[in-house]
């Protein structure tokens, strides 16, 4: 649900860059009392495991559509809300600038759709209120189910209205939102289960991480190398097998539209695409200079060396964030 410049105004752009901000400048600052070296690590790992995950385009049947999981639920379970929200922050503007996937115009939007809903209302409100009597594996199944289907439809619904309010009269709001809305409930579905998945599956080995209430995620030696595996087996090997059709928010445009993606001829736009372009290390985690389909066996590789670059980065990214705010944290308390 990559939001690309062309469907939003600069006023939303920048609107939701400046709310974003806001949230992101919040979870430093709550973030601040329960960093430490445990977490850290795991913080890096698990943007990486996100990043690794969201190139997996799983087809929806009887569609022509498919969809990848957000990965904003499973952070804030894993990490907590404000340690989940500076990981996807992370995560997409790893694939922004290096990738060219979700335009910089847009990405205070995109960080707000995936981010904040999930972290911020689907975790907390459905999820934490599910399991908060006690942890079991029906409980953990139910809340991450349902979490990830409101998160996702906010989150649908979210982009419908920023389109709404950038004046698109190509996307009729009608039309749109009964195209965005049960398409990515069909994606949110697979995406709770997907999630469950993996929570029971880390709740086997180590129960603590989830357990502890809030402030210490301890992981263990074994936990960080099973998702560091994980994030080279998907970035590296899985990424291959991904769904060519386009995703539910690409489907809906073409639905309404006729086109794939819709096209603005305006200065601004143009130096921001021009931008990413001289950023993006894998335009589209392909090579430079090669087009997409151009070859199959480039396009996988191109697939295989993304995955394992954008994990690579972003677990750098995310580590650097979590230690420069443990510093800033030890500076103060040194201060005073």
């Amino acid at each position: 649900m990559h939001m690309a410049d062309a469907l939003i105004s600069p006023v939303v752009g920048i609107t939701m860059l400046v709310a974003t901000s806001a949230v992101a400048g919040y979870s430093i600052k709550k973030v601040k009392n329960e960093i430490n070296e445990q977490k850290i690590p795991l913080m890096g790992v698990m943007g990486a495991f996100i990043f690794a995950c969201q190139m997996i385009n799983f087809a929806i049947p009887a569609t022509g559509s498919s969809g990848h999981i957000g990965g904003g639920l499973l952070l804030a379970i894993f990490l907590g809300p404000y340690a989940g929200f500076l990981t996807i922050l992370s995560v997409l503007l790893i694939q922004a600038l290096f990738f060219a996937d979700g335009g910089l115009l847009a990405f205070g939007c995109n960080v707000f759709n995936m981010g904040f809903y999930t972290c911020f209302i689907a975790y907390p409100l459905i999820y934490k209120n599910i399991i908060n009597k006690s942890y079991t594996k029906p409980r953990i199944f139910i809340g991450s189910l349902l979490a990830a289907i409101v998160g996702l439809q906010l989150g649908a619904f979210s982009v419908v209205l920023e389109t709404f309010f950038s004046a698109k009269t190509e996307l009729s709001f009608i039309n749109f939102v009964m195209l965005m809305q049960p398409i990515h409930l069909a994606i949110s579905i697979v995406e709770g289960l997907i999630t469950a998945t993996i929570v029971i599956f880390i709740y086997s080995i180590k129960p603590e991480i989830l357990e502890n209430k809030a402030k210490e995620k301890r992981p263990t030696k074994n936990v960080i190398i099973i998702f560091i595996i994980m994030v080279i087996v998907i970035g590296g090997f899985v990424s291959l097998f991904a769904s060519s059709n386009p995703d539910g928010l690409e489907w809906s445009i073409n639905k309404v539209t006729g086109q794939e993606e819709l096209e603005v001829n305006d200065e601004l736009y143009n130096s921001l695409a021009e931008v990413q372009e001289n950023t993006a290390i894998l335009p589209n985690y392909s090579f430079k200079g090669i087009e997409q389909g151009e070859s199959l066996s480039v396009d996988n590789l191109g697939n295989s060396v993304s995955g394992i670059v954008g994990g690579a980065l972003t677990l750098f990214l995310v580590v650097i964030i979590g230690l420069l705010i443990r510093l800033f944290k030890k500076k103060k308390i040194d201060l005073e």
